[in-house]
């Protein structure tokens, strides 16, 4: 079974804050309580009454409040829930948040002068059949204006000084949390943005426990045929390797719909290499990296640009064809962090946010980081533990408050199912459950979790009122 909430309580996932002070330890429980009822809400309307706003403004201004210690706990609680799994997935990606209609006093820039705003890379935690497990690290960067339009080559510069540094602290915070889940198969993913080098090196000369990594290719990388160190070298393209090679096999998989393809069902053949890949241009003293490398192309796609092609770069085993559709498989759930960004920027509104600093937008920020997690990880536990028993996840008043608004009777003695109970809610969010539709998505969720809190606190207050 996979770890469950506290009784639905979202204000749990911050048990053990500490912030420096108890009473802004226990102010933050209620801030993050009171945004998660509805967290398309402004953090004005979202809390009751001017003093309990002010009370939130001032946490988020707090010089103690910073982004690390909100989300500490959460951390805890996921690596909990990430050691009840054999096998967990850590894709890590950035998301661009855009304030330039009200910018705080000290924002910067995003990529342009006239843009502003800062970056958010999140590693998220999430197991291979979907179920998002929580927020595993978070990373903020803006840009300097005066640097924006100036053309630099980059790629003499040590990683440390480069935005892609980001990627390989990624990967190098999997291997930590490696050592901290020592029964646990940690997989840190990455889209193309994350193809460096320097994380295929950091993997091969790790000293320690280790995560395995997969990574979409970008870079056109040559393989070397020969001993690196002594004679002649010659040189191909791993793609070119790649698709001269013997075709393993033959998948259809289900595509999800994106804002740049409909949905589709693709046919995919499948390759699979071991090679030696040189070092990229300029970075001498850099030795050759082994590795694995698993290519998924098309056939018969729309040809509209958005045929699958993907080569993966992976330190995990191809040596089966059902190893090498792994990679795939696990590749695919980088999809998740992708749901993430958007139930975050459309389900809780953040690039709404008007606060006057950055400090404050970022501390606000963690903890619509947990809410958001919180809805997807109803969303998927729906899917992938459904016949929990729902008194599991949420508390007796909350479960039996929507059973009577939409049964229309008493509820029963034994708590319904996970799933039963979850047909229910998102019928508040206006989810129809025909067998002819795909599962709810968040919104459903997060709107049919915002009417429960309602119906709850009526169904405590009358529950208790004298019978007439």
């Amino acid at each position: 079974m996979s770890a469950t909430l506290e009784h639905g309580s979202i204000s749990a996932e911050l048990d053990g804050i500490n912030l420096g002070d108890k009473r802004l330890n226990k102010r933050c429980k209620l801030v993050i309580d009171a945004l998660a009822v509805d967290p398309q809400l402004s953090i004005n309307a979202a809390c009751d009454g001017w003093n309990e706003t002010h009370a939130a403004y001032e946490l988020l201004d707090h010089s103690k409040a910073t982004p690390a210690k909100i989300l500490h706990p959460h951390q805890l609680k996921s690596l909990d829930r990430v050691r009840q799994h054999q096998v967990v997935l850590i894709p890590q990606d950035t998301t661009e948040l855009d304030y330039t209609a009200h910018p705080p006093k000290d924002a910067r820039c995003l990529n342009k002068q006239n843009r502003f705003g800062f970056y958010e890379h999140v590693e998220l935690a999430v197991t291979p059949n979907g179920l998002t497990l929580g927020v595993l690290g978070t990373q903020s960067f803006d840009r300097d204006p005066d640097s924006l339009g100036v053309a630099h080559d980059r790629r003499p510069l040590p990683i440390e000084d480069k935005e892609s540094h980001r990627w390989l602290q990624g990967y190098q915070h999997a291997c930590e949390l490696q050592a901290l889940c020592p029964n646990t198969t940690l997989v840190s993913i990455a889209d193309r943005e994350g193809d460096i080098y320097d994380l295929f090196v950091e993997h091969r000369d790790h000293d320690g426990p280790r995560a395995e990594f997969i990574t979409r290719a970008k870079q056109a990388r040559s393989t070397v045929d020969r001993d690196f160190e002594a004679g002649p070298r010659v040189f191909c393209k791993v793609l070119n390797e790649l698709r001269e090679s013997p075709l393993l096999g033959t998948r259809t998989i289900e595509l999800p719909a994106t804002p740049k393809r409909e949905a589709r069902n693709a046919v995919l053949e499948l390759r699979a290499l071991t090679v030696t890949v040189k070092p990229p241009h300029g970075r001498a003293g850099m030795k050759p990296v082994a590795m694995n490398v698993v290519l998924v192309e098309e056939v018969g796609g729309p040809g509209d640009g958005t045929d699958v092609s993907w080569q993966l770069l992976t330190s995990l085993p191809i040596d089966t064809l059902e190893a090498a559709w792994l990679v795939v498989d696990y590749y695919r759930q980088r999809w998740q962090i992708e749901v993430y960004f958007r139930t975050l920027k459309t389900g809780c509104r953040v690039e709404d946010m008007r606060l006057e600093r950055n400090a404050r937008l970022k501390n606000a920020l963690a903890l619509y980081e947990v809410i958001a997690w919180r809805i997807l990880y109803l969303m998927h536990l729906n899917r992938t533990d459904p016949d929990i028993p729902c008194n599991e996840v949420f508390a007796e008043h909350e479960w039996k408050s929507v059973w009577f608004v939409t049964k229309k009777t008493p509820p029963p003695l034994k708590p319904p199912t996970l799933a039963e109970f979850l047909r229910q809610l998102t019928s508040l969010g206006g989810y129809n459950n025909r067998a002819t539709e795909r599962p709810p998505g968040p919104l459903p969720f997060w709107i049919g979790l915002r009417r429960m809190h309602d119906l709850a606190i009526a169904f405590q207050i009358f529950k208790n009122l004298p019978e007439r």
